[in-house]
């Protein structure tokens, strides 16, 4: 049954002021909602699992800020931590016992990692992880995944070309070609293309780069036989692994996908939850690669909000919930029964939908292929269902992420009412997309 569509008067408004200041009228892409109907929700408050925008309208929140927010919004520990903090600076471009804090609480709980270094964003702690990459291995080419999202810097920002094994093109304006050539783009889940890849450019690979679970474009989630054989050709041609664990660090464990798949990559980059809602993000490694880090050697990097006090105080008590046992296995188990509800309704109404799932993240394709693991298996003419679902869970007060090939995550927040709610709101829209 379809409902009425909610009021976006204020958000409407907004959004047209917005456009005289940003571009698109925002302050990053997907936020304009071009991929869905209507126009953007401006939100004006977050309390647990719940959001209000600028009309008064409340949500049940699937998207948590993009997947940081893994304790759902306001926390008071995360709140009562920030405030404590903003009374005695924001700011101060020195070191701060806050960092060693927090850089205890991780090291001393992740066996992945000997040094840590923190920044200020995901893409960030990218980018100085590929130059880090490059500085220790003394080589200059990257191989990426298509379906595999770094963040926006130059060298990450590209595609895959038109054959098996490709120089990326650029993926944005300004990227210049010269840095698209230093990328090497092949699809996830073909051993072959990497293999040929090591071939044709022996001694010139200084790493692999892979999100730990891909849940940028769509939850491709790889078979652990395959990220074991990307462990064992990078070592083999003495070049590192990077995992990009800026979704998935502190998602599907304290120790991420690396424990998941129990690898130990060379280079690991967080962000997201690790900053407790503020904006952080974090690259690290075993005590000899960190080593060639400036001051302590020639790779440099370097950031005035590195470090930053507050982002510290927000992330210690974030992580100090995490830490505690039982946390994650709850969580993981509270999302599961929510997903096996969603598929026992799906199969009876023999609806062209599945529904992927790790830890606390979960992912709609509209498709009836079992697995998915690469980016061109998902069906873009699929997304128009996903359009239709979107404004129906709207209307009916679920909030997920503007575009079918984001993924949603359940929070510590969500209380089984909420969840009840959610499920019951699903297959309406479901029932209405598919029809």
């Amino acid at each position: 049954m379809q409902v009425q569509d909610i009021s976006r008067e204020q958000s409407a408004q907004l959004f047209d002021k917005a456009k005289n200041y940003f571009p698109g009228g925002v302050n990053s892409p997907v936020r304009a909602f071009k991929s869905v109907y209507g126009t953007p929700l401006f939100i004006e408050r977050g309390d647990k699992a719940h959001l209000w925008d600028a009309d008064g309208n409340e949500f049940i929140d699937y998207c948590c800020s993009w997947g940081p927010l893994i304790l759902g919004h306001n926390n008071p520990h995360i709140r009562e931590a920030v405030e404590s903090q903003l009374g005695k600076g924001l700011s101060f471009g020195a070191p701060t016992r806050l960092e060693n804090e927090l850089a205890e609480l991780i090291l001393s709980n992740n066996r992945y990692i000997d040094k840590i270094r923190f920044v200020s964003s995901g893409t960030e702690a990218v980018m100085s992880a590929i130059r880090l990459a490059r500085g220790y291995t003394q080589r200059d080419k990257i191989v990426k995944f298509e379906g595999c999202y770094h963040g926006h810097s130059d060298s990450l920002l590209v595609k895959a070309g038109s054959g098996l094994v490709t120089f990326g093109e650029t993926s944005s304006a300004g990227v210049p070609k010269t840095f698209a050539d230093e990328t090497i783009v092949i699809a996830l889940h073909d051993r072959e293309a990497l293999q040929q890849v090591f071939k044709d450019f022996k001694d010139q690979i200084a790493a692999v780069i892979i999100e730990g679970v891909p849940a940028n474009n769509g939850l491709l989630i790889q078979d652990r036989e395959y990220i074991h054989f990307l462990r064992d050709i990078t070592k083999t041609n003495g070049s590192l692994l990077i995992f990009d664990e800026v979704i998935t660090g502190f998602r599907l464990g304290f120790e991420g996908a690396a424990h998941h798949y129990g690898i130990q990559p060379d280079i690991l980059t967080y962000g997201k939850i690790i900053g407790g809602g503020m904006p952080v993000g974090a690259y690290g490694a075993s005590q000899e690669i960190m080593g060639h880090i400036s001051p302590d050697g020639v790779v440099y990097q370097a950031g005035t909000l590195s470090g930053n006090p507050v982002a510290m105080a927000a992330g210690i008590a974030a992580l100090s919930i995490l830490a505690q046992p039982g946390f994650y296995e709850k969580l993981e188990q509270t999302t599961l029964a929510f997903v096996e509800n969603l598929r026992a309704f799906i199969d009876k109404n023999q609806l062209e939908v599945q529904i992927f799932t790790i830890g606390s993240i979960f992912w709609f394709a509209f498709t009836a292929q079992q697995k998915i693991q690469r980016a061109d298996q998902i069906d873009p003419a699929s997304m128009e269902r996903y359009k239709i679902m979107h404004r129906e869970l709207l209307n009916r007060g679920i909030y997920f992420g503007p575009s079918g090939y984001e993924v949603g995550f359940i929070s510590a927040a969500h209380t089984a009412e909420d969840l009840e709610t959610t499920l019951i709101a699903i297959k309406e829209s479901l029932l209405i997309a598919c029809s």
